[in-house]
């Protein structure tokens, strides 16, 4: 991703001590978006932002929310800035990529997921916080019950609305912002502007300034599309081959049960994958995402909604082992390499019966590619994936370690209802939503990732 020419972060309206920051982290020059976005959040206005995956969009709000935040101090249990977000993985990216920026400006960083102790963090939260990091349900949960009130807000960022919107979050979402004064300055970031999030626009921000860096698309000029037809009794041999490639790799299945499949089907082949989901315990998913990130284990299998919180470099091939059934799901798959200027492959494979269906999704998509047959020990899929034969020589599996009874509340809602379950009454992406489990802690902040290797542009 290019950086903006001739703009620096001090132009921009940056504080030193914050330039400082991003300079120990390597990053030294903006991003479009970044640029584009941060002097009008500096100057109070509502911003409505589009930009693809990888190109900065979470400094180009984060940056500027910090900096709003300085020159005031919050109170116990009242913070002042407040990040929504839908995936409990997201919102780590998040806290990570905001936390050394935040401890150069003073500032504290409280991250609200579920699947770790509430009660910790409600203590976190009964100190000084001046900016949340929160999926919308455990934000819910602390409002119902009273470990966190809103008044003081002063700025609120809506990330990946659209999703949010997809997940069935919305209401939540609505609520958590009736519950901000209605003065404050609201940032929106969503990759379509239509149905419920084109309503949640015209309800809550005031005259936004609208800043689009890039098409919805595929169309990155250091990604390469590769669509190969296969026979389907090929296929788990195909998959075996091409995982036991050399580099980063990332697979999607198309559900849990898929996931949990393949994952199970690599590593008795002899290849160390990880796999995530939304009904993996928040303390195995923090792990894998971790080992996955620092190269402990180089393959993931994931399904889409898992994924949205997925910020690792040098993924240089992702695969499609279940074809995508529409084009966003393409194009947020494709998004997890090939960012920040680097290069990636994306592969999709499909069998016979899918060849329809995937011609429509990329076309959609704006992704042109000649599909090519390939079988096993063909050359040409060792050419473009670097597939070779596994070892053969299953992996262990390692012992997890005991779980952290989690200590969140029933669920109610904020008008004091009580709630399902989640998963229940079958809404849509609920994989995404908080559910108990272990934690890892970081900070004192619970479900914190691993840092990652600095950038320019930042995340």
């Amino acid at each position: 991703m290019p950086t903006s020419p001739d703009v620096t972060f001090a132009q921009l309206g940056l504080p030193t001590p914050l330039i400082h920051a991003l300079g120990r982290g390597g990053i030294t020059a903006p991003f479009p978006i970044q640029a584009a976005t941060i002097p009008d959040i500096l100057a109070g206005r509502d911003v409505l932002g589009r930009g693809p995956t990888g190109s900065g969009k979470t400094l180009a709000f984060g940056l500027p929310m910090l900096v709003r935040l300085t020159g005031a101090a919050s109170r116990p249990g009242r913070p002042r800035g407040i990040v929504l977000v839908p995936t409990r993985e997201l919102a780590a990216q998040i806290d990570k990529a905001l936390d050394e920026p935040a401890l150069a400006l003073g500032l504290r960083i409280a991250l609200l997921v579920g699947g770790v102790p509430f009660k910790g963090q409600a203590t976190r939260l009964s100190r000084t916080t001046d900016l949340v990091v929160a999926t919308p349900g455990r934000l819910a949960d602390h409002l119902a019950q009273g470990t966190i009130t809103l008044d003081d807000v002063v700025v609120t960022a809506v990330d990946e609305a659209d999703h949010m919107a997809e997940f069935g979050f919305l209401t939540q979402v609505t609520e958590v912002l009736d519950r901000t004064p209605a003065h404050s300055q609201r940032l929106l970031f969503s990759a379509t502007l239509d149905g419920e999030v084109g309503e949640l626009v015209r309800r809550y921000l005031s005259d936004p300034v609208t800043h689009a860096t890039a098409a919805v698309e595929a169309a990155v000029e250091t990604m390469t599309h590769h669509v190969l037809y296969i026979d389907r009794a090929d296929k788990p041999e195909i998959v075996a081959r091409i995982a036991s490639r050399e580099g980063r790799t990332l697979m999607f299945a198309r559900t849990k049960s898929g996931v949990d499949r393949l994952h199970q089907e690599l590593r008795a082949v002899g290849v160390d994958a990880g796999a995530l989901h939304g009904d993996k315990p928040q303390g195995h998913r923090t792990r894998t995402l971790a080992e996955f990130a620092d190269g402990t284990r180089p393959v993931l299998v994931a399904t889409d909604v898992a994924a949205r919180g997925i910020h690792v470099d040098d993924i240089s091939l992702v695969v499609h082992v279940d074809p995508p059934t529409e084009p966003k799901a393409y194009l947020h798959r494709a998004g997890r390499t090939a960012r920040a200027g680097e290069t990636g492959a994306v592969v999709t494979l499909v069998a016979e019966d899918e060849q329809a269906q995937s011609v429509k999704v990329m076309r959609a998509a704006g992704v042109a590619s000649t599909p090519i047959t390939v079988r096993p020990n063909d050359a040409r899929l060792a050419a473009i994936t670097g597939a070779r034969k596994p070892s053969g020589v299953p992996v262990p599996e390692k012992a997890a370690p005991e779980p952290t009874p989690d200590e969140r509340p029933t669920r109610v809602s904020l008008r004091g209802t009580a709630l399902p379950p989640r998963g229940a009454g079958g809404q849509k992406g609920r994989e995404a939503a908080q559910k108990p489990g272990r934690g890892d802690q970081r900070r004192g902040r619970p479900g914190a990732a691993p840092r990652g290797r600095g950038r320019r542009g930042g995340a």
